[in-house]
């Protein structure tokens, strides 16, 4: 992988990157969707494809379980089995262990953290974290070595070491000893990996909570091993102000040569505000679980497909988007399709919020170019 730096902001940290892979560039800053079980839902791999998505984030945690990496692997890899081109990027399967004991970022930045486990992690050792599968109740032990062999069968473009993702709430000693027993972990993961790089590049994964000088720990220690690029993760805050402050502090102490990507978060008011901060790419499932919900995502802020209002208005969601929805169909005919609950209503209007997440960041990095942001 080779990171090129084009343009930096005279007004931010703000930056237009690329970032070169083996399935292709990825132009930053850039939005990254959640393709879970290695499909968007709703979409077809062609469909995204066709709007222009460049980088999908699948998720080593569900795909191990079903349909196991070893299958995809021998399918040819993640991108053959899903039949993609452009470039993919894994998780290590820690964040789903632990965000399914404890609740994920998303939750907290709407202060509904829990420091409650739901009792499927059995055991958190030195070794791993034992867990127990939602699918089967199996019990499975996730190591670094083992989140590595998992990846390599995937054959992401990017990948990400094993680490363990704390909750909010927690004392300081835990997250002290938390934060050394994660960089514990990803050193193991990054020499896992290094025995095999396999054409992948791996980012390290930034963590200590909210606390500003473990959140320099970390850097100091992640940002002197041989690392491609560094992923922010762990506790981000309770609320977006308090994710702000800590990203503004942090992001001056990543080495500025090799991008970020910051996990979990990537919606309109946290993409607006993290751009300035120097963030190169943001993950998350937003714009097609907002479809879900009939949400449409415009320039003008979310429309709901499903209000009564909507039932006479002949014309496109936005005027001047060239998706394919818009080309084709009536916000009439899409309020039609949720009210009848037809399974199209979703897949169009997932569409038509990627084609907008994708429209809005090639805004987003002309900006920048310009020194408007």
């Amino acid at each position: 992988m080779k990171f090129e730096i084009l343009h930096t902001s005279s007004k931010s940290r703000a930056r237009v990157g690329r970032i070169y892979t083996p399935h292709g560039v990825i132009d930053t800053p850039n939005f990254v969707a959640v393709g879970t079980n290695g499909t968007l839902k709703a979409i077809d791999n062609q469909t995204v494809h066709e709007i222009g998505l460049q980088l999908m984030f699948c998720n080593t945690y569900h795909l191990m379980l079903q349909p196991g990496t070893e299958t995809i692997r021998d399918a040819g890899g993640l991108h053959k089995f899903m039949n993609r081109t452009l470039p993919v990027i894994t998780d290590s399967g820690g964040f789903q262990v632990f965000s399914l004991a404890y609740g994920s970022v998303a939750n907290e930045l709407k202060s509904k953290g829990t420091k409650k486990t739901d009792g499927s992690v059995l055991k958190i050792s030195e070794e791993g974290v034992l867990f127990r599968s939602y699918r089967d109740g199996k019990k499975i032990l996730l190591t670094p070595e083992s989140s590595i062999e998992a990846q390599k069968n995937l054959g992401a473009d990017i990948i990400i070491p094993f680490d363990e993702l704390p909750p909010y709430h927690i004392e300081k000693e835990a997250l002290v000893q938390s934060l050394e027993r994660t960089h514990r972990w990803e050193k193991r993961s990054l020499e896992a990996h290094l025995k095999n790089p396999q054409d992948q590049a791996m980012y390290a994964v930034i963590h200590g909570g909210i606390d500003e000088g473990l959140r320099k720990i970390s850097c100091d220690f992640l940002g002197h091993l041989p690392f491609d690029g560094f992923a922010i993760g762990g506790s981000l805050g309770k609320n977006k102000p308090e994710m702000i402050g800590m990203l503004t502090d942090m992001m001056p102490l990543l080495p500025p040569e090799k991008p970020n990507h910051l996990l979990g978060i990537g919606d309109l008011e946290s993409i607006t505000a993290c751009i300035p901060l120097g963030i190169d790419t943001f993950d998350s499932s937003y714009p097609t679980r907002a479809a879900r919900h009939g949400m449409a995502l415009t320039k003008n802020g979310p429309l709901n497909l499903t209000q009564g209002q909507q039932a006479k208005r002949l014309e496109p969601i936005e005027r001047d988007c060239l998706c394919h929805t818009c080309r084709h169909f009536t916000v009439a005919y899409l309020n039609h399709l949720f009210k009848a609950r037809e399974m199209t209503a979703l897949t169009l209007t997932s569409i038509h919020n990627l084609h907008f997440m994708v429209e809005l960041m090639r805004d987003y990095r002309e900006r920048v170019a310009s020194d408007l942001i």
